[in-house]
């Protein structure tokens, strides 16, 4: 498997975020460069799977903003193939499994929001859309993927493991190890519900508090969007899932182990 290496988190600090935009219209791929070129990102812009994968060949990205309706390889499909790790004979690198994805899409009916979810996306953007509406979305992407990394305040120090019922998620590498210690894939959204879930042991919390608390925003959001969420990190959880996140009827969703926090 290739890997890219990359520079020092403190090196990256001072470096602009990079965004690439695979989107096979020429006139949207402009509109959406210029919009987050003028915001201080620096952008590459391809028209498909192809110039994609050449693309990441030459420099990873923070983030991948994918059109889903595209000829060949539509965004759907390489939003599974990066969630998988990349594409033989293309690229490989885990870290794909990882790196922040927006779709966007003129089709914006709740089953291919949902699609996009289920298949690891962390954001879904129904064309048409405002600039300043596509920024806040990929802001709160980009805030999401940084915030394990960030200081905590003087005199306060921060724990970062997080034990419950033989499993471990590491908040600062964004980990998450089950119970024979082997690292199990998690996309970001999986990531910030699992955290909202580990914050608030015990309790019971509604579908509208857990897309709140994860910051989740998949267009229009629904009650159906944060139950894939949950059943995609159930799956994640393995066979005794539905005992750790249980189902309330008509109230929401509710952790029930025990947390430890090391």
């Amino acid at each position: 498997m290739t890997q890219t290496s990359s520079p020092s988190p403190s090196s990256l600090q001072d470096l602009p975020t990079r965004i690439l935009i695979v989107e096979d219209d020429p006139g949207m791929r402009t509109l959406l460069s210029r919009t987050l070129q003028s915001d201080g990102y620096r952008i590459r812009a391809v028209p498909d799977a192809k110039h994609m994968w050449d693309a990441l060949k030459t420099d990873p990205a923070d983030l991948i903003i994918l059109d889903v309706m595209m000829p060949g390889m539509n965004g759907l499909d390489l939003c599974r193939t990066l969630r998988q790790g990349g594409i033989r004979g293309e690229v490989e690198d885990e870290s794909f499994t990882h790196v922040p994805i927006i779709m966007v899409s003129a089709r914006g009916e709740e089953l291919d929001r949902v699609l996009g979810l289920e298949l690891g996306a962390d954001d879904y953007v129904a064309k048409p859309f405002g600039q300043k509406e596509l920024l806040a979305r990929v802001r709160a992407v980009l805030r999401r993927g940084q915030s394990a990394l960030a200081t905590p305040p003087a005199g306060r120090t921060r724990r970062e493991i997080i034990n419950f019922a033989g499993w471990s998620l590491d908040l600062r590498r964004r980990e998450l190890t089950d119970p024979t210690g082997a690292i199990v894939d998690i996309s970001g959204a999986e990531h910030d519900l699992l955290v909202s879930f580990l914050d608030h042991p015990q309790r019971v919390i509604g579908r509208d508090r857990l897309l709140e608390l994860s910051r989740t925003r998949l267009g229009d959001v629904s009650d159906r969007s944060i139950d894939v969420l949950v059943s995609r990190l159930r799956r994640k959880l393995g066979t005794e899932a539905d005992n750790l996140i249980r189902t309330v009827r008509g109230q929401g969703y509710i952790f029930t182990a025990p947390i430890e926090r090391v």
